[in-house]
């Protein structure tokens, strides 16, 4: 699997986090999905990772924490935009998004704060501090 392949699959696990946010996957939420993924090269990995987490019930805030972490080590990468664009298609299809915003203005939040901690260390280790 390459790196770009694990990274949609871990966006697929984000996608579930963000659905499940309100404790129930709408069919409204799997449709916006696939819309936003119908001519996406890599959406099988996406669909996959999700539907992967709708059968195996795994822990929202295991798989929130995983998903962070790892977009943390892969580092900094433009396809972060595209995840966004999914997790707000996704949120807008819900009849309930208040919670869904919540957890994508928290992911977005601390993985930015991540970057940035890792810049001011650079930073720091330049500087001879």
């Amino acid at each position: 699997m390459s790196n770009k392949e694990k990274l949609y699959e871990v966006f697929g696990e984000m996608v579930y986090v963000v659905a499940m946010s309100d404790g129930i996957i709408q069919a409204e939420e799997k449709d916006a999905l696939e819309k936003i993924l119908a001519d996406h090269p890599l959406a099988q990995e996406i669909e996959w990772s999700f539907n992967y987490e709708i059968n195996k019930h795994n822990d929202t805030e295991y798989l929130y924490n995983k998903v962070l972490n790892y977009c943390h080590q892969n580092g900094p990468d433009p396809e972060y935009q595209f995840l966004v664009e999914i997790l707000e298609a996704v949120a807008k299809a819900s009849s309930e998004t208040e919670n869904e915003k919540k957890v994508i203005d928290r992911f977005t939040y601390e993985l930015t704060e991540r970057f940035k901690k890792d810049i001011d260390k650079l930073n720091a280790r330049d500087k001879g501090e």
